[in-house]
């Protein structure tokens, strides 16, 4: 099996596999809700499931096809992903990855989502930010897809500087705080948020140097990673404009 690489208005009809959508979900004091979009090109839905994971939250899948007009808008980069992950949990719908973090850092403190170390911590802070509003290059160029492999994909010169950032920051942290993951032993949140980067370089062949591949293994052994992508796999949908052709 070849490598794999490896946000969306909240308003089409959950898949059936759902128990109680997330506005019920928060009236009743229920479990919490994970609305998500398409497992193979979202990478925005995988930033927030590995989150709320990582944090032990229990929660419901709330799945938005890409079939509708909004998501698709989102994942073709058409419009700004604010809505897809929303995640509703004990009377509070938060819906920027960003903002998911450090509210699971607070409801589940014990988690370790980030540091203990307050310059650790800032650090932290500021690599998740950088990656939660930055390298639109990469974005474009290199579309999330899990179920593809392009190993002789030609990398557009423009989403090069974004590459290069990327592992600067992986090659920095991993060196500053001893691995395997960017703050240490423990995954976290900064690993949350480039989890799908991870899966890009790897749909796209692109060359890195031996710490950040091994941060890639990593990244793609964990038990989370495993089953987020064999879900994608399972997915019928397809988006003909983020499948690459040659």
């Amino acid at each position: 099996m070849p490598p794999v690489a490896s946000a969306t208005r909240p308003t089409a009809k959950p898949r059936k596999r759902v128990a109680a959508p997330a506005r019920a979900a928060a009236a009743t004091g229920a479990r919490a809700s994970l609305t998500l979009s398409s497992k193979n090109y979202s990478s925005w839905s995988l930033r927030g499931w590995l989150l709320a994971r990582f944090a032990g939250l229990p929660f419901d899948e709330v799945m938005v096809s890409p079939d509708d007009a909004d998501a698709r808008k989102e994942l073709l980069l058409l419009a700004p992903s604010i809505r897809v992950p929303c995640l509703t949990h004990d009377g509070a719908r938060v819906w920027n990855t960003l903002a998911i973090a450090q509210y699971l850092n607070e409801s589940e403190p014990n988690a370790g989502l980030m540091p203990a170390d307050r310059i650790a911590r800032a650090h932290c802070r500021s690599v998740s930010g950088e990656m939660n509003s930055g390298f639109a290059n990469l974005r474009s160029a290199l579309p999330m897809n899990l179920k593809a492999h392009y190993p002789a994909f030609k990398i557009w010169a423009g989403a090069q500087p974004d590459i290069d950032r990327i592992c600067e920051i992986w090659t920095e942290c991993l060196a500053l705080y001893g691995g395997p993951y960017l703050f240490g032993a423990q995954r976290g949140m900064a690993d949350a948020m480039y989890a799908p980067v991870v899966t890009r370089f790897l749909t796209y062949g692109v060359k890195l140097n031996k710490p950040c591949l091994l941060y890639c293994q990593t990244i793609m052994a964990m038990p989370e990673m495993r089953e987020w992508v064999a879900a994608a796999r399972r997915e019928p949908d397809e988006i003909e404009e983020l499948d690459m052709e040659f």
